[in-house]
């Protein structure tokens, strides 16, 4: 069955799906150098999930040279035959994945290099040459160089530790993949994989996207196929999801005036989407001024959205995935504050933290589900997201966002100011019929006290803003309280 390339070929091409240090053009089909840097790939220093490495294409400031120069159609066959045998060389074994992909009009040969699971890696420099010389090699920017001295010591510490998100999960069935979420992937980055009947080859094409590990009488998903494309990761990874909580008067202020939302879950791409979608509706408020001297207005937002959505997809992206913590956004009248777990690489420095400027880690925790995310365009994955959350606050004349982590880097927690000319927290709907919506509430929660906010909406057709109001109203008259947690907690009627 011909393989087909998990992302668009474009998007390849264009260096817009891959950073440039995990992709290489090579004009012609170069045994030894391209062997190089398969090993280098293979041996992912730096945690950025492997790399591609195009051959028939000649490359311009990360790009490929359109058209390209493409590969004889006659001389593939011999390719694919010479790298069975160069594969032999790599020590530990290692087999890259090939595709036969048409563009111009030409052939081109894309060599996906995954991150080895048995690293570290070495080759032959000269995979041709009879007198054979075997080196480690990793990648250095957007270079393949020896690993030498300090660089070799710290390859054999990565020794068997792969990544969480990319590990297999004999936990994982099948069943627990959605094959609609898996499409509207493949459909969102272009890939031909999409063409294929998932009813039926699901398997097949989860590990054309380098989603299974392990021999075949027992192969395992990954971990990472969980966290992109499953209903309920939670079922793997505990406490995946994430917790909005809100204090309109302040959680110094008063702590007991609180309004909690229905914890969002799902997959990663989704708990990104409906949490982004929650502060776009509910918190973020554009505002207009206009100066009696200027004809001109000037328009600012409470809170940019390109700020929130950068510290939101970072949370998600981050996070350490084993603890058994959700990520917390917390909204006051004059900041919202997204705690993530655990906290920054130690390879960060403390100063780079408190200066909140751009921090950049020397390997990354999910490299895999960095990668996919990087797909969906939802991340740059080149530590831009503090700098890109500096540069939107900035823009819209809002304070320096501040980030906060302990000396054992448990956590990871940044604040992000509301515009000083906003007060207060203006997210209430006033209702004209507020005693009618009290009364609807108070009749749905009276009669069902484990109920959710979600089904008090479907219930009495209100907006989730006038039921935190009518909420925290009935809370404030003493008519009503909650014990227990978000999820197991019920509601309490008092006369």
């Amino acid at each position: 069955m011909p393989r087909n390339l998990p992302i668009n070929i474009e998007s390849l091409l264009n260096g817009k799906a891959i950073e440039s240090n995990r992709l290489e053009f090579k004009k012609g089909w170069n045994p030894d150098g391209i062997y190089r840097t398969i090993c280098a790939f293979a041996n992912d220093f730096d945690n950025t999930g492997g790399g591609y490495i195009v051959v028939g294409a000649e490359e311009k400031n990360g790009k490929a040279i359109r058209p390209v120069f493409g590969v004889d159609s006659d001389s593939i066959e011999s390719i694919e035959k010479e790298m069975i045998g160069f594969n032999n060389l790599i020590n530990p074994y290692y087999q890259p994945a090939v595709f036969i992909e048409e563009i111009d009009n030409g052939l081109i040969v894309v060599i996906k290099v995954s991150a080895g699971e048995r690293r570290p890696y070495k080759v032959p420099d000269q995979v041709t040459s009879k007198h054979k010389i075997y080196n480690y090699y990793i990648r250095y920017n957007s270079s393949t160089i020896i690993a030498k001295d300090d660089y070799e010591r710290e390859l054999m510490n990565l020794a068997n530790r792969t990544p969480f998100d990319d590990r297999g999960n004999p936990n994982i069935g099948l069943n627990d993949i959605s094959s609609a979420l898996v499409r509207d992937f493949l459909v969102a980055v272009g890939s031909k994989l999409a063409d294929e009947d998932l009813s039926a080859n699901l398997m097949n094409v989860l590990e054309q996207m380098d989603l299974i590990e392990g021999p075949v009488e027992s192969r395992c998903i990954k971990n990472v196929a969980a966290m992109m494309f499953s209903e309920h990761p939670e079922k793997f990874f505990n406490t995946t999801r994430v917790d909005i909580v809100i204090f309109p008067e302040g959680r110094e202020k008063n702590p007991n005036n609180m309004m909690e939302i229905e914890p969002i879950k799902g997959s990663v791409p989704n708990m990104i989407k409906e949490t982004l979608n929650y502060l776009k509706t509910n918190i973020i408020r554009k505002n207009i001024i206009k100066p009696k001297d200027s004809e001109q207005s000037i328009v600012f937002f409470n809170y940019p959205y390109q700020a929130l959505e950068e510290a939101v997809v970072n949370a998600l992206y981050h996070r350490d995935y084993q603890e058994r913590e959700p990520v917390e956004i917390t909204i006051e009248p004059d900041k919202i504050t997204i705690l993530s777990y655990s906290g920054p690489d130690h390879s960060i420095s403390m100063e780079s933290i408190k200066s909140a400027a751009i921090l950049r880690p020397r390997r990354y925790r999910n490299r895999r589900l960095g990668e996919f995310l990087k797909e969906l365009g939802l991340t740059e994955g080149r530590a831009t997201g503090i700098p890109t959350i500096q540069t939107e606050l900035k823009a819209n004349g809002s304070p320096r966002a501040s980030i906060e982590t302990d000396e054992r880097r448990t956590y990871f927690l940044i604040d992000i100011p509301c515009h000083p000319q906003v007060r207060g927290l203006n997210i209430l709907d006033e209702t004209d019929d507020l005693e009618g919506n009290l009364l609807k509430v108070y009749n749905a929660i009276k009669n069902n006290t484990s109920i959710f906010l979600a089904d008090i909406v479907d219930q009495t057709g209100l907006s989730l803003r006038t039921v935190n109001r009518c909420v925290s109203k009935l809370k404030e008259m003493k008519r009503l309280s909650r014990t227990g947690s978000r999820n197991d907690g019920r509601w309490i009627i008092l006369k």
